[in-house]
């Protein structure tokens, strides 16, 4: 478990990420990070949790339409 400190920047609040943790999930300045709220609180991920719901259903297309998308190509 990592912990932060949040810190005023201007008229908002931000904090830093270690540089461990910056090179451990590849992460480079302008990326994006994705806040989920859940019972506990919160977690933040660089993964968008929009695109593997989207990726799980064009999964379960590309097998049942196969030969069609193939077609297309």
């Amino acid at each position: 478990m990592k912990t932060i400190k949040i810190r005023k920047i201007g008229n908002s609040y931000g904090f830093t990420i270690s540089k461990e943790l910056i090179k451990k999930y590849n992460l480079k300045e302008g990326d994006v990070l994705h806040l989920i709220e859940n019972e506990d609180g919160f977690s933040i991920t660089p993964y968008n949790p929009e695109f593997q719901k989207w990726s799980e259903h064009f999964k379960r297309t590309k097998g049942k339409y196969k030969n069609t998308l193939k077609a297309l190509s």
